[in-house]
């Protein structure tokens, strides 16, 4: 099995992951971020993790709730501790 070496490509995609798996990104730049992924095995399994874990958060946001402790815990492994804090002070 030969090791990863993370490139610069790698380092540009991942900036725009938010964008290209909300479907908002120009489509240039999602052909260059499927053409990357064609070669690079890591890249292809961040980007499906982190679509599966969107429609997972889609379709479960409404249906469950979580313990504090556990969405604290949650947010802030996928830092996203701010976010956390201003949802709690919108309702």
């Amino acid at each position: 099995m030969s090791k990863h070496v993370h490139t610069e490509k790698c380092s540009a995609m991942l900036g725009d992951l938010s964008e290209y798996i909300d479907g908002s990104l120009h489509a240039e730049i999602c052909a260059q971020i499927e053409e990357h992924m064609k070669t690079c095995d890591n890249c292809r399994v961040v980007v499906n993790t982190l679509r599966k874990t969107v429609e997972l958060y889609e379709h479960c946001s409404d249906d469950v709730e979580l313990p504090g402790e556990v969405k604290e815990r949650l947010f802030a492994k996928l830092e996203l501790k701010d976010f956390l804090i201003k949802a709690d002070t919108s309702k």
